[in-house]
């Protein structure tokens, strides 16, 4: 026993030396049929050689541990020597191949290990019987399967033409099928929707990227920017909320989610799960429910796609719904890989006969999978006799797929390629013709809109001063030199039909027109005009100018965005108001507050001299007349409102007659029922225009009043109240125009366009594609650019991938060809 031991040890060994010695051979032998560049060629392949050969020898002493370690005790200490004899019997015969052993096992450790991984070799009671030659060819399998797929993603985002894709594996089959479970095995992880009704509404395009040296799992969802995502609860979840977030009044939808999985345990496959067939609709589902997922698959199955028919074993093939919807868009079975599910639920010789009916044909071939036993290989290896001649479980399932894949998408290369060059054709041509050839990218469109904008404020902040600052904040104070002359002065609304109180009302009307005449002397004088002037300096004059200051300035950040490039733009809209009042309210709370404190002495004393007085009574001679046109301009309104000139005068006539005593008022003063044959409505307008035309007398005697000779003196205050009020306004203006000149305006100028600049400096990159993507001209140019450059990327990659599988097929050839003798020809074969 021990002497058999170390016989299968030693022949072990060589073997693996053998392998390597043959791919040593065969790299040389390449080597020279390649003169130019023949030496690195040589040097980077010995390289190699002895870098596996390393490799190798580490996978052999780990085999030897583990055959060391199953020996008996007895065994165990012949193998190590305790028998006494230090260099003979198992040492030596162990010392030996020692040596050999480093340069053996090519390729079983190093270029199988991806492979092996992705196709669950060594896992689950899984050997990987593969040679050295096998597993290369199937790394090297899954780098081209790899690009393509990459490639194929690319294309999904060129969008635009059926022709710019490659082939997917489509999964299909009935609802109880087992579907789901097929694609979980292959991923490793239950991570699809689950439910009792209809879960899956809407495609699912699944690619999974092998990832050798990841340590971890995760899935991503591009579409949504959900990041790495490695709880596979996590993705159910969403999947599940993406499917029914589908109305159920819609059935389903032809909007696919994209999701990704990124793990060393999974082959590199492009793989789109639909809807499973339903055979009668429940009696809460739509009618047309079974239709719509018959268009929605048959539009998936179409050519290139593979399609993976799933059918279950206690379903007979002719009654499956899968294989039936394959043959109707692949009547030769050329693109179809059948796989038989629920093995366990049907008598092996019956599974053997499923696989051997030759009623449904499969180019392809077919695979069984057994969904309800927990270790799929122990079961099938319980029938060894039953099923030697088809191919079962999970590993092979993985492989196969992407055998088929690799091969379906590399000979739709060269169309695909064909319709690339096309589509590039027209791409550029448009960006000539219509954009002039001009580069363009979001960020380059978001720096040249800004740099105009801010340029456009530098125009404003120049033509917007001092001096405007005093216009607009003069112009309000007059409008508060009116309103305290309306109030203490002037004629007041006619609220109703009462007449005139001999004593007040006259009174009240007398006092306007003797201001001409009044006595200075008179406290009454005194008071209205000092309580004015209190009630002037004290309203809050900083915060009044500063308010009316700041939202000049806002609506001239407004102009400048609507007359921008921003203007398309709501985002950038929002952002820069949102910069712009952020300043100013800042600035704007110490403004006022520090403001107050420099006009604090006029609300004590204020004094007037000439000149000050002289440009009042020139400034509200020009207000007056101004509010003078206004009301005259209201009154023709409310003329019109009633019917006319004549209709108007008619009503006033009649509340003349009324207010004066000539005509006593049967009814309510306020005339809420009519009265005069006049409705309530026509009443209300005519004592509206009653207070106009009022209003309008009293500032035709004002406007003459100052300008007569006693208003051109400072000392006649309290006859010409207008005159000093403005003078008062005047002084407050001066003094808040300085401050906010400095204070505010050159305060906002400044930080104004560096906030703007440090805020869409920091956005990221999807904020500021959607921001260029917000105007349709840019979207339309940022589009032509992207699709240019990204059809030259695929046609970059498209070639070297070409190269690679060339350069693959001579390999491949070289090592591992089976060279017949056709005709006097020879004809090699491949897997590429």
């Amino acid at each position: 026993m021990a002497g058999a031991g170390m016989l299968g040890l030693v022949a072990y060994i060589q073997y693996q030396a053998t392998q390597g010695a043959a791919y040593a051979v065969d790299l040389f032998g390449r080597a020279k049929e390649g003169v130019t560049g023949a030496a690195t060629g040589v040097f980077d392949g010995a390289g190699d050689v002895f870098g596996r050969m390393g490799r190798g020898w580490d996978k052999t002493k780990e085999n030897v541990e583990g055959i060391r370690l199953e020996m008996p005790a007895w065994m165990r200490d012949i193998y190590e020597g305790k028998t006494g004899q230090e260099d003979g019997g198992g040492g030596g015969g162990s010392g030996g191949p020692k040596g050999e052993g480093k340069a053996s096992n090519v390729g079983l450790a190093g270029a199988g290990a991806a492979t092996a991984a992705a196709f669950s070799l060594d896992k689950d009671g899984e050997e990987d019987d593969r040679s050295a030659s096998d597993a290369a060819r199937d790394d090297q399998m899954m780098l081209l399967t790899r690009k393509m797929i990459e490639i194929r993603s690319l294309l999904q985002t060129i969008g635009q033409s059926e022709t710019l894709t490659l082939p997917s594996i489509v999964v299909v089959g009935s609802q109880s099928s087992g579907k789901s479970s097929v694609l979980e095995a292959i991923v490793g992880h239950e991570f699809l929707p689950k439910g009792s009704n209809m879960v899956t509404r809407r495609p699912i395009e699944l690619t999974l990227v092998n990832t050798p040296k990841a340590q971890a799992e995760y899935g991503e969802f591009p579409a949504l920017g959900l990041g790495k995502i490695t709880d596979f609860t996590q993705i159910q979840k969403t999947l599940t909320d993406l499917n029914l977030a589908v109305p159920e009044a819609d059935c389903v939808s032809d909007d696919p989610i994209q999701l990704r999985i990124h793990s060393p345990n999974v082959p590199d496959l492009s793989l789109i799960d639909l809807p499973g067939y339903i055979q009668v609709e429940a009696f809460d589902q739509p009618t047309e429910l079974k239709m719509k997922i018959q268009d929605l698959c048959d539009k998936y199955i179409q050519p290139p796609n593979v399609i993976l028919a799933i059918s279950a074993a206690d379903v007979d093939l002719a009654n499956s719904t899968a294989l039936r919807a394959s043959r109707r868009v692949d009547p030769r079975g050329e693109r179809t890989i059948g796989v038989v599910t629920k093995m366990d639920l049907v008598d092996p010789e019956r599974g053997a006969q499923i696989l051997a009916d030759r009623n449904y044909p499969l180019r392809l071939g077919a695979n069984i999978i057994n969904q309800l036993t927990k270790n799929e290989s122990a079961y099938f290896n319980a029938h060894p006799e039953t099923f030697t001649e088809v191919t079962t479980g999970t590993p092979n399932l993985r492989k196969k797929l992407m055998h088929v894949l690799e091969a379906t998408m590399s000979a739709s290369l060269a169309s695909t390629q064909e319709a690339i060059q096309h589509e590039l054709a027209e791409a550029t041509y448009e960006f000539k013709v219509q954009y002039n050839e001009r580069s363009l990218s979001a960020e380059s469109y978001l720096a040249e809109s800004l740099d105009a904008f801010k340029h456009g404020f530098k125009g404003f902040s120049d033509t917007f001063g001092r001096k405007e600052v005093r216009e607009i904040v003069k112009h309000e104070l007059d409008q508060q030199v009116l309103n305290l002359l309306a109030q203490r002065y002037w004629n007041r609304p006619v609220d109703s039909l009462r007449p005139i109180d001999p004593v007040m009302d006259i009174a009240e009307k007398e006092n306007v027109k003797a201001l001409p005449k009044a006595d200075p002397e008179n406290p009454l004088w005194q008071l209205k005009l000092d309580a004015s002037t209190s009630t002037l300096t004290k309203l809050g004059i900083g915060r009044l100018a500063t308010g009316v200051a700041a939202q000049a300035l806002q609506e001239g950040v407004q102009s400048l965005v609507s007359n921008s490039t921003f203007a398309s733009h709501p985002f950038a809209v929002q952002e820069i108001t949102k910069a712009s009042e952020g300043i100013l309210n800042d600035l704007s709370y110490d403004t006022s507050d520090e403001l107050e404190i420099c006009v604090k002495p006029y609300k004590y004393r204020v004094e007037v001299d000439g000149q000050e007085w002289a440009r009042g009574r020139d400034n509200i001679g020009k207000v007056l007349q101004r509010e003078l046109k206004d009301c005259e301009m209201a009154n023709r309104a409310v003329e019109e409102q009633l019917g006319g000139r004549r209709k108007a005068k008619d009503v006033l006539s009649f509340i003349d007659r009324v207010r004066s005593g000539d005509m006593v008022l049967e009814g309510p003063v306020d005339g809420v029922g009519g009265a005069g044959g006049f409705s309530a409505a026509l009443l209300a307008k005519g004592r509206e225009a009653l207070f106009l035309r009022d209003r309008s007398e009293i500032l035709r005697l004002r406007l003459a009043a100052i300008k007569s000779r006693q208003c051109s003196n400072p000392a006649n205050k309290y006859a010409c109240p207008e005159i000093f009020l403005d003078a008062v306004a005047d002084k407050l203006t001066s003094t808040a125009d300085l401050f906010l000149d400095a204070e505010l305006l050159s305060k906002f100028y400044y930080q104004f366009p560096r906030v703007l600049e440090r805020q869409f400096r920091a956005l990221d990159e999807g904020t500021v594609e959607r921001f260029a993507r917000e105007d349709p001209k840019i979207r339309r140019h940022l589009d032509v650019v992207r699709r240019k450059e990204l059809l030259e990327h695929v046609l970059k990659e498209m070639e070297g991938l070409r190269m690679l599988e060339a350069r693959e097929k001579r390999s491949s050839s070289r090592g591992t060809q089976t060279v017949r003798e056709v005709g006097g020809k020879k004809k090699g074969w491949g897997i590429f």
